[in-house]
């Protein structure tokens, strides 16, 4: 049984930083392509960021310079380092995981990951 625990996100003004938490099994954490994505209500989810076994990483564009993607291997913890926020990050930002390799290109990753956490909120206001 995977689990993803996220935790983090909250109410911030724009430009400043804000750090989410995904805990997970140790098997699952060192065996996953792990990401961030996020939705907004009417929109379809989106990759923010994600990160393979191998440490290679993806950004979606409008994240890049501002966000990071890294591993507590200590914890077996994803994390995602927001910086600069602006109104448009505000979504719930979901944790997932998926068999290896990544399936990400140019900052898009295919979405149909196996794994998901229940979503935390971050509000940029």
């Amino acid at each position: 049984h995977v689990q993803l625990v996220e935790s983090g996100g909250g109410v911030v003004q724009p430009g400043g930083s804000l750090r989410l938490s995904c805990a997970a099994s140790r098997d699952t954490y060192r065996s996953s392509c792990m990401a961030w994505f996020r939705q907004v209500p009417g929109k379809e989810r989106e990759v923010v960021a994600a990160i393979d076994t191998d440490g290679s990483t993806t950004y979606t564009d409008s994240v890049k310079g501002r966000f990071t993607i890294s591993k507590d291997n200590a914890k077996s913890t994803l994390l995602l380092q927001m910086n600069s926020l602006k109104s448009d990050d505000t979504a719930m930002y979901y944790c997932a995981a998926d068999y290896p390799p990544c399936r990400c290109s140019g900052g898009y990753c295919l979405p149909d990951f196996h794994f998901w956490g229940q979503g935390t909120q971050v509000t940029v206001s």
